[in-house]
């Protein structure tokens, strides 16, 4: 509970057996619920703020997607090309020059990029090497900075910023306006596009799909708010969360070199080398299985994501004897989860790629309620495999290539934000990798 006169009611719970519970087993009483909708307004009637059939339909449209095996094909060959394009050479330049480099920047601009060529078929290049500003960019980092905001203080305050237009929420209606007309813009070219018959039969930006499927099925449901509501959700998902994912990653492998030798041992004994001439691609790295464990430990010691909500319609008790009142809202700190000795064991602080791996050689899958980065319940994300994808690729191609170390004294510390980011940069040094 929060203080009496902010209206605040809240229960804070790191227990797997109620995020089963909540995520699972009483999926249909524990909402995102008006409030949600009202902080992150930005967010639209998108996947993540929807409940109900809305929330279906999202769901059934977007996985009727991603399952295809030509959008598979179609993000690895867009990774590739931003990789062999702009990441690669950007950090050849750096090298040269053996200057520090801030990699949670470059990780940020690359997958802006990434997601802008996915979703919207537009490569804004973010991620040059004069490391412009990009206005749409800006617009989108700052929306979320002012969703964390809207989380810290009472609603009376935030709602009152907003009438006045003063503030955080003056910022927040500016940077709103620059991203839709952003979004907006795009949508309008891809109609021109369809209007003037132009045929591509290769699988295509998410946002030409979309349009394709309502054409094909000449009943208008996707109109210009739906697609920009999804095209959000879109780099909401694809975005910061994969720029948190990789920037930990390599924190913790420059931090632990042992583990760094173990990847570089299972990159050699899968392609033969680490001086890998070939195109590595969505097959490929779909059998390293200790970089699978390490990526899923950099995850669990720092999710990208460090808290969720949900909303109780009814009443309810949790298994941990926790009584629920109706429209009480419950934060699960994901960031808690990952770190209690009860469900990980007195190692829980250490990173272990072999946590995830079995006997065999195998990945070990963890429940999604003890292993929560990815959602639960209905509601597991479904980009999960594709995300492990993308960061193995990145990850491939940066450790075959590069040595990354630590910038001496630079400390990082974790950013207050709805993304779990470094607050400061992640400061280090490229060395070329010697064969």
């Amino acid at each position: 509970m929060g203080p009496w006169f902010t209206k605040m009611n809240y229960l804070v719970t790191s227990d797997p057996i109620n995020v089963h519970h909540i995520m699972s087993k009483c999926f249909a009483n524990y909402v995102k619920g008006h409030e949600f909708h009202e902080i992150f307004e930005s967010f639209g009637d998108g996947i993540f703020n929807a409940d109900s059939e809305t929330w279906k339909y999202n769901r059934s449209l977007f996985h009727s997607i991603f399952k295809l095996r030509d959008f598979e094909l179609f993000q690895e060959k867009v990774i590739r090309n931003k990789l062999e394009r702009s990441l690669i050479p950007i950090l050849d330049h750096v090298q040269q020059k053996g200057s520090v480099v801030d990699l949670q920047d470059v990780f940020n601009r690359f997958t802006f990029d990434n997601i802008c060529l996915v979703v919207l078929g537009c490569d804004p290049n973010c991620l040059s090497i004069d490391f412009p500003d990009v206005a749409c960019e800006k617009a989108f980092d700052q929306i979320e900075e002012c969703i964390f905001y809207r989380h810290v203080i009472p609603k009376g305050v935030w709602i009152l910023q907003k009438f006045l237009q003063v503030g955080q929420e003056k910022k927040m209606t500016k940077a709103s306006k620059e991203f839709d007309e952003f979004i907006y813009a795009n949508i309008e070219s891809k109609r021109e596009e369809l209007r003037k018959g132009i045929k591509n039969d290769e699988m295509g930006d998410l946002l030409t799909t979309f349009m394709k499927k309502e054409k094909e099925s000449q009943v208008v449901v996707h109109d210009d708010k739906f697609l920009r509501d999804a095209a959000f959700n879109l780099f909401v998902a694809g975005r910061d969360t994969i720029t948190s994912a990789l920037t930990w990653l390599f924190y913790l492998v420059a931090t632990h070199p042992l583990v760094e030798t173990k990847i570089l041992e299972e990159i050699k004994e899968n392609f033969g080398s680490i001086n890998i001439e070939k195109k590595i691609g969505v097959d490929d790295v779909k059998n390293l299985v200790y970089l699978h464990g390490a990526i899923c430990e950099a995850i669990r010691l720092f999710p990208p994501i460090p808290f969720e909500r949900k909303q109780a319609i009814e009443g309810d008790i949790l298994p941990s004897g926790h009584i629920v009142n109706p429209n009480t809202i419950i934060l699960f700190s994901l960031y808690s989860m990952g770190r209690l000795e009860e469900t990980w064991g007195k190692d829980c602080l250490e990173f272990k790629p072999e946590r995830w791996m079995s006997e065999r050689g195998g990945i070990v899958h963890n429940p999604s309620y003890k292993f929560f980065s990815f959602n639960a319940g209905p509601r597991t994300c479904l980009g999960k495999d594709l995300s492990f994808i993308q960061i193995k690729m990145i990850s491939i191609a940066i450790l075959c290539k590069y040595r990354v170390q630590l910038e001496e004294g630079h400390v990082p510390s974790l950013s207050h934000s709805i993304v779990l980011l470094m607050k400061n940069g992640f400061k280090v040094r490229i060395t070329k990798r010697e064969i």
